[in-house]
């Protein structure tokens, strides 16, 4: 359940920090201006918020594990908000990018 718990936070943290991110981009980079700047501040502002929700405690690992998601969820979020086609490598590079997460995060410990 800690698993399942954790893994939807990272989905969160991800919409929260890619849609922030992407909102500032398209504010500056596509001149949609200041109100899509301040969305997207807004939203990284949360991202953080939900990365303190992980249940593992150590902020290393935490940030670290989000990175493959972070990876993952880029190449998601350009294809579905901007048309953006993956090639075979950049699906490979975020599968690996997600095994390094699972291995990070999830496997067993002996403290």
């Amino acid at each position: 359940m800690l698993a399942a718990r954790s893994a939807a936070l990272f989905v969160v943290a991800a919409l929260f920090e890619i849609g922030g991110a992407w909102l500032v981009w398209q504010g500056v980079r596509e001149h949609r201006g200041w109100l899509w700047i301040g969305a997207g501040v807004i939203a990284l502002g949360i991202y953080g918020f939900v990365a303190t929700l992980q249940p593992d405690a150590e902020f290393g690992r935490v940030l670290a594990a989000y990175g493959g998601v972070f990876v993952a969820g880029s190449i998601a979020w350009g294809m579905v908000a901007d048309g953006y086609r993956p090639d075979r490598w950049d699906v490979i590079g975020a599968l690996v990018c997600l095994a390094g997460m699972a291995v990070i995060m999830y496997v067993p410990r002996s403290r």
